[in-house]
């Protein structure tokens, strides 16, 4: 009898599961009972160009803040005969909490009217989406944005045009909207100390929008829209590529269309100069441009952008127009790859590196930012919040401060010294608290048909071209080679933590007229592990500044300021401090061709014979925010 009861109890089981399984109800069916869904509303802006909108709002006859969020993204609720149901989730969970949510494409994407063009999306299209929406009968007159990546990257300009309904803003990996502020001039993520990052390239290559591609006829109306959007979602599915033998191809200009992608935007933009005037014609944020918006900004350190966010951050809190915005900018660092944010977990990989338990209640800080700032509430959570909250790799652990970097942060130099052999970690590079008084320099030579190659880093969007994808990997095996030099210093005695910005100064001598350097900051464990940290590059011809080049001559010592590298990290006790420096870490960056041409348009290049100095009045070195408590 024992064996049918307990087949009879299995099948019961089964049978209740499957009945509850089958009465939960779909994402319509929970946001049909608590809001008015209005898809495909297509927006006007003053041009006569329409945005495709999606609007999800609370039942009733009430005024509700709205949270919106602006995408080059597909947020169609069809795609392939099937619901595609993120947008969903997000829009009730807002609903719930009495928001309404709105998601719009940036004009010349999917449904949308218009030209698309990235970076340079008219800073009118925002401004006339918050007039658009304040004026709803439905709406309390109060906006707030929310996104990440290209979703955050228009945000900050749009504020400048201090529209009164903009409320607030939560920009997340925003580093695609910062064109220049401080010392970082990168113009949306597309250089680096003028060197060309490549992640642009890739990521064009999927998202480019054809102009030859079939298009909707203008004006069609919204329920027609609304019957096309179940079986046609606008999403072009492009071959997929290797994208590391894709970014291999020279010149540069050419990749995108050497795999046969889509035409677009990015073959002019390919020949800009970091300076260029059409940068600061489209949507990037520079610092000579008015802010006045409260705003919580949200980054990470394995990011392609951690410096310039946290600039960014640091810059409107010290410039913004009014106290009230000043007072009201506040910042999360988190250690985890580009809006990776709530994918951390009670042990949390950062590449091949475990940082602990990074989680952090995102929701409940976004919310309770925007009920202060749309809704008018009060907050014990925005009561309570610090005004920085950052992660210490290393130590595992979330930390908060005041300001970035921590007040107690002391900048202390260690100085690069050699016996002129630093070649390789095993080599004799150094990484000392003294001056060296002898120059010994490092020579090694860099052929751009052989660059050290990336691996590991503070990267995105590169598809497989970068081996190990992102994060914090053991360089140790990739120091094995002569063209990449090796400073440690001696074993810790005690454990230092590096909270801020690392600044780096290295006086360079070459046999070419131009060339890069790269320098990497390094966590050596006692096993000899070498975790990275963070990295950056220099394009020498712009030493003296990014609306000029000057060229180098043969035998003559530069110093080379870098661009300030980021991060939070406690060096233990037994481990060791390491730098490396290069001309090269590819396709991270594009490669230098050592020639002094336009790099974008070059098939060969030339071998150049670099030097690192140290000692005497070329003291190379480094700068480290180590914090005293």
């Amino acid at each position: 009898m024992k064996k049918p009861n307990h087949i009879f109890l299995t099948l019961l089981l089964v049978f209740v599961t499957s009945l509850a399984f089958s009465q939960e109800k779909s994402i319509i069916d929970q946001l049909e009972e608590v809001a008015i869904v209005d898809q495909k509303v297509m927006m006007p802006m003053r041009d006569g160009v329409r945005l495709a909108t999606d609007i999800y709002r609370p039942k009733g006859e009430g005024k509700y803040p709205i949270v919106f969020s602006r995408t080059p993204y597909n947020f169609n609720t069809w795609g392939n005969g099937e619901l595609n149901t993120r947008t969903m989730q997000t829009a009730l969970s807002w609903v719930e909490k009495g928001y309404a949510y709105v998601v719009q494409n940036e004009r010349g994407r999917y449904f949308s009217e218009g030209d698309w063009d990235i970076l340079g999306v008219p800073l009118t299209d925002g401004y006339d989406a918050f007039e658009w929406m304040s004026k709803q009968n439905w709406s309390n007159g109060k906006i707030g944005t929310l996104g990440c990546s290209s979703t955050a990257e228009w945000q900050m300009a749009v504020a400048s045009l201090d529209h009164p309904a903009l409320a607030a803003l939560v920009p997340q990996g925003y580093g695609a909207g910062v064109g220049r502020v401080g010392e970082f001039n990168e113009q949306g993520n597309w250089y680096r100390g003028g060197a060309g990052q490549m992640l642009f390239t890739n990521w064009l290559y999927g998202v480019q929008q054809d102009p030859m591609a079939p298009r909707l006829p203008k004006g069609i109306e919204q329920k027609d829209l609304l019957r096309l959007q179940r079986f046609y979602d606008m999403s072009p599915e492009y071959p997929r590529i290797d994208s590391k033998e894709a970014l291999a191809h020279l010149p540069i200009q050419d990749i995108i269309r050497n795999q046969n992608g889509p035409m677009g935007i990015y073959e002019e933009m390919i020949t800009r100069k970091p300076n260029d005037a059409k940068w600061f014609e489209g949507g990037l944020y520079h610092d000579d441009m008015p802010f006045d918006k409260p705003s919580f900004w949200f980054v990470s350190w394995f990011d392609v952008s951690a410096g310039p966010n946290i600039a960014l951050f640091n810059h409107a809190r010290e410039n913004a127009v009014s106290q009230i915005a000043r007072d009201n900018q506040y910042l999360v660092i988190a250690p985890v790859l580009h809006c990776s944010y709530t994918r951390a977990s009670e042990n949390t990989m950062v590449g091949d590196l475990n940082v602990g338990d990074a989680r952090l209640n995102y929701d409940e800080i976004i919310t309770a930012w925007f009920d202060v700032w749309l809704k008018g509430e009060k907050s014990e959570v925005m009561e309570e919040m610090p005004r920085v909250q950052y992660y210490t790799m290393g130590a595992n652990k979330w930390q908060t401060s005041d300001v970035w970097p921590p007040a107690e942060a002391v900048m202390t130099t260690m100085y690069l010294d050699s016996e002129g052999k630093a070649n390789t970690l095993n080599g004799n590079g150094k990484l000392t608290s003294k001056k060296p008084k002898k120059d010994q320099p490092d020579t090694f030579k860099y052929d751009p048909m052989n660059p050290v190659t990336s691996f590991g880093g503070n990267v995105c969007c590169t598809g497989n071209a970068i081996d190990g994808n992102g994060g914090s990997k053991d360089q140790s095996e990739m120091e094995k080679r002569e063209d990449i030099l090796v400073y440690t210093s001696d074993v810790l005695e005690e454990g230092i933590e590096v909270s801020g910005f690392i600044e780096s100064y290295l006086y360079l001598s070459s046999d070419a007229k131009d060339t890069d350097v790269t320098i990497k900051l390094i966590d050596v464990y006692p096993d000899g592990k070498a975790y990275n940290l963070d990295e950056t590059i220099q394009r020498v011809r712009y030493r003296e500044g990014y609306d000029k080049e000057v060229w180098m001559e043969d035998g003559e010592v530069y110093e080379v300021k870098m661009t300030p590298m980021s991060t939070s990290n406690y060096f233990d006790k037994g481990h060791r401090i390491r730098i490396e420096v290069s001309s090269s870490n590819f396709p991270r960056f594009d490669r230098n061709m050592n020639t002094g041409g336009n790099t974008y348009d070059e098939t060969e290049g030339i071998v150049a014979t670099n030097s690192i100095h140290h000692g005497g009045k070329s003291l190379s070195r480094i700068v480290l925010p180590i914090v005293k408590k």
